[in-house]
């Protein structure tokens, strides 16, 4: 007999296959009624597969007695009531490191895009503007820019690398300083005051929520640029919509939203803002990794073996 897993929500097709081939998957998101389907379940189920937004709150893990595991796809989970896991004695894991340099590469894309702006130079191209309006208008480069990483994890480190091969230089704040080269800011303010590309590689949540407001972009100022890949949370999304409109920064690139697919329409019409959604770690190897991972952590459970990436 298979042992028996709820699957959260929609997962990449090639993990979901995997999963099936190791456990009896039950998809809570097919589910019309989910308070009936965890009452028929609850005696069975031990584990949770879990896709990053759906995560897993407290109620959830109340109709789930037996539960002891909750295996995430994904880096973040924000999305998990880690306390409530916790207090409970719910094994918490999820994906780090195999999407490290996907994210960076995506972190790197939108910086080049966002100054260079390649996405509005195309629809200029494609509108037939070139030769009936002249050439494009000239952008910024990033040569000799400073990039301000707020997040130094391995992503962020990852990210400064990149960074570091098109000219720029490095500065960060961290909850710590860090055995690195680069110059480190106390706080936020003083970060978005010393760049000129303020990048969020934060992890998301009640800590880190709205870490980028309006005194972290009036230090910026209106010939900086940011640039997030963390959470939509990260940012003051509003005061940032409205920064732009008014060019009191130059410019943003971001690939995460606040209640992301839901976007607030009013960023379809910011002609200083690249905006990608949420492809940070998309690719088919990327995110065949993370379910390998995610796979191979409840697997390790089910044998009575330690987990490899825990986070509680």
């Amino acid at each position: 007999m298979k042992p028996e897993i709820i699957v959260t929500g929609k997962i990449f097709s090639r993990t979901q296959e995997k999963l099936d081939q190791a456990f009896t998957c039950h998809k809570m998101y097919e589910a019309a009624e989910h308070a009936a389907f965890l009452k028929e379940l609850a005696p069975r189920v031990r584990a949770l597969a879990t896709f990053g937004p759906a995560g897993a709150d407290a109620a959830l893990m109340d109709a789930l007695p037996k539960l002891e595991l909750i295996s995430n796809f994904g880096v973040g989970v924000d999305a998990i009531d880690l306390a409530a896991a916790k207090q409970r004695r719910i094994i918490v894991t999820n994906t780090p490191d195999v999407l490290n340099e996907c994210v960076a590469d995506t972190a790197l894309a939108l910086v080049l895009n966002t100054l260079r702006m390649f996405p509005q130079s195309e629809r200029f191209l494609r509108a037939g503007d070139w030769g009936a309006r002249g050439a494009y208008p000239l952008t910024t480069s990033l040569g000799g820019k400073v990039l301000g990483v707020l997040g130094l994890g391995r992503i962020g480190e990852a990210i400064a690398r990149r960074a570091l091969a098109c000219g720029m230089q490095i500065r960060y704040h961290n909850r710590s300083k860090k055995d690195v080269a680069w110059p480190y800011d106390p706080d936020p303010v003083a970060l978005a005051k010393n760049s000129d590309v303020l990048l969020m590689a934060t992890p998301g949540g009640a800590e880190t929520s709205k870490l980028v407001n309006a005194r972290v972009l009036d230090a910026l100022g209106p010939e900086g640029y940011v640039v997030n890949i963390a959470r939509g949370s990260v940012i003051d999304e509003p005061v940032l919509l409205r920064y732009l409109k008014e060019k009191r920064i130059a410019g943003a690139g971001l690939d995460v939203f606040d209640d992301e697919p839901k976007i607030n329409p009013e960023w379809f019409t910011v002609e200083n803002a690249v905006l990608f959604p949420h492809v940070g770690s998309a690719t088919v190897e990327t995110r065949t990794a993370m379910g390998d991972l995610q796979v191979e952590n409840l697997r390790l459970h089910f044998a009575g073996k330690p987990v490899r990436t825990r986070v509680v």
